[in-house]
């Protein structure tokens, strides 16, 4: 038993390794862009559509939503970012019903890059919208002495994203695990349904507080217009 695809190595090169955590997460993207790319290539503004173009819509028009309902009273600058990272995580988890896939969501390498950019992207988004000056203001409200606390509290809460994440991926992948040698063969099935119900609301807990980490630095009322 593998407790993460890390330990899983399939070449090696001096300091050079390739594993199961890059190759799946290589691939994922792979089907991702050619998924988006296949599904949008021939997009119809009339009722009658495909019904890929009709799940995509409902999936957009859902995330546009809960971006909304967050505090981000203009979704749509940030639905490529956020709906990326859910679509990367969900399809993650849901793609783990697949003998011998391995989610890269129960690396703690990969569940940490996506918090990073979940850092990144924060002020990123709070200087294009408030400026240098209005978005490193917020570091020191309410008083200056908050800085170092302020920036603490960034820290953490990235550091919070990536473990959370990453520690329910890995123990929904061991209880699996362990329950496959000590009990029938129908038990662990049912356990890995509910394991892709927990993978679903692990990306919609992943993207929302994401939206709220953005919102909060954005510093936007639930009271504006909800959308565009």
């Amino acid at each position: 038993m593998t407790l993460s695809p890390d330990d899983i190595l399939y070449w090696q090169y001096g300091w050079l390794k390739l594993n199961a955590t890059i190759v799946y997460t290589w691939g994922l993207m792979a089907i991702l862009t050619l998924g988006a790319g296949w599904i949008t290539r021939n997009l119809s503004h009339t009722p009658q559509r495909s019904r890929w173009q009709n799940l995509l819509e409902v999936v957009v028009l859902t995330l546009l939503k809960q971006i909304a309902d967050v505090g981000l009273s203009r979704p749509r600058p940030y639905l490529a970012f956020l709906g990326t990272l859910f679509l990367f995580i969900a399809s993650a988890n849901l793609l783990s019903v697949i003998p011998h896939f391995e989610p890269p969501t129960a690396s703690l390498s990969t569940t940490l890059a996506l918090a990073l950019c979940v850092f990144i992207a924060i002020p990123l988004y709070g200087v294009a919208d408030q400026g240098w000056k209005g978005y490193l203001k917020t570091y020191l409200e309410p008083t200056p002495i908050m800085l170092p606390f302020n920036i603490i509290g960034e820290l953490s809460r990235t550091l919070a994203l990536a473990v959370r994440l990453f520690g329910n991926m890995m123990s929904d992948a061991m209880i699996i695990s362990i329950l496959l040698t000590i009990t029938p063969f129908i038990f662990p099935m049912v356990m890995k349904a509910l394991g892709l119900l927990t993978g679903m609301v692990q990306a919609y807990i992943f993207t929302v507080l994401a939206a709220v980490y953005i919102a909060a630095a954005l510093q936007l009322h639930t009271d504006d217009p909800a959308s565009e």
